[in-house]
């Protein structure tokens, strides 16, 4: 009798906790972005008008819900009677897709440099890391300016420049992640047996850091998000005819007083894409991470018993 009634009460407190309230909302944070990052090739066959489209006899008409507000221009229109809404959609798939194709290239390089920094150690560990903080050291939106000012402007230099900016948190923290798996039983049992390095690094070490380099990339591109835009703020960016939230900022800078959406549109879309994009990588921490998910499982079941 005892047995049997105890053995539902294990399972209940053994069972998979259902997800917290922060988690939900985490969760509908993250489907969010996704569904935006999706939307971001989509978007041409969305905007209303085309991005470029100048109408001078509607230029600087306030968003709809003000007076002289109109429908066909829902976010409003620039000094050229451009379309808002249409330009940030524009926008949003060349802001994204530079900040994406420089996260996947400095998370590539920085990781191969991190790993090879903490797998080989030694002198090569100490050239690769005096590198790497000699690299921090300088400031690197100058940087970036520089090498932007010096090798012209357009798609490929942009994420080239980013990815050259951003890759040696890569590789820092890969390094004291290998650091730390190599002392793992596991791993000196492959090595002890004669396993070829290859070997460790592929079927023991990279495994393990899966999970922090997808935290550490969605905060790398929230990070590039904001970059890309200072950048075409300052004139160095995307170039016309493209498009993108920080040259749009730059546009309507002069007319802040009297036409205020012009900055305030592409300026909350690229408030909202960091500020989401942070809220996510803080889930996927604490998704991914066996620690983390242990101890919201000890809560949840403790939670369960006081009840």
């Amino acid at each position: 009798m005892t047995q049997a009634a105890t053995v539902p009460q294990a399972e209940q407190i053994g069972a998979a906790p259902g997800l917290s309230a922060e988690a939900r909302i985490f969760a509908i944070l993250a489907i969010i972005v996704v569904g935006l990052l999706a939307l971001a090739f989509l978007l041409p066959y969305l905007a209303p008008h085309q991005p470029n489209q100048i109408s001078l006899r509607n230029r600087l008409l306030p968003p709809f819900w003000m007076a002289r507000g109109s429908y066909d221009y829902l976010l409003g229109t620039d000094h050229l009677g451009r379309c808002v809404l249409s330009r940030l959609l524009h926008g949003a798939r060349l802001s994204w897709l530079i900040a994406l194709g420089a996260t996947i290239v400095s998370c590539l390089f920085g990781a191969t440099v991190g790993l090879i920094a903490g797998y080989a150690g030694g002198r090569w560990d100490a050239i690769i890391m005096r590198w790497v903080e000699t690299h921090i050291a300088f400031p690197g939106l100058l940087i970036v300016l520089l090498l932007l000012a010096v090798l012209g402007t357009n798609l490929a230099t942009l994420i080239l420049v980013l990815a050259f900016n951003g890759w040696m948190v890569f590789a820092g923290v890969t390094r004291n992640q290998v650091l730390i798996t190599r002392k793992l039983p596991y791993v000196e049992a492959a090595e002890t047996l004669g396993c070829s390095s290859f070997h460790v690094i592929v079927r023991h070490i990279a495994p393990n850091l899966v999970p922090t380099l997808i935290t550490l990339s969605v905060l790398e591109f929230a990070r590039l998000t904001l970059a890309e835009s200072a950048i075409s703020f300052l004139g160095l960016g995307v170039q016309p005819p493209d498009i993108s939230w920080g040259f749009d900022v730059a546009n309507g800078r002069n007319y802040l007083l009297n036409a205020w959406w012009l900055v305030t549109v592409p300026g909350m879309a690229i408030a909202f894409t960091v500020f989401a994009m942070n809220l996510v990588a803080r889930w996927l921490r604490n998704s991914l991470n066996p620690e983390a998910r242990e101890r919201s499982f000890a809560r949840s079941a403790l939670a369960g018993k006081v009840e």
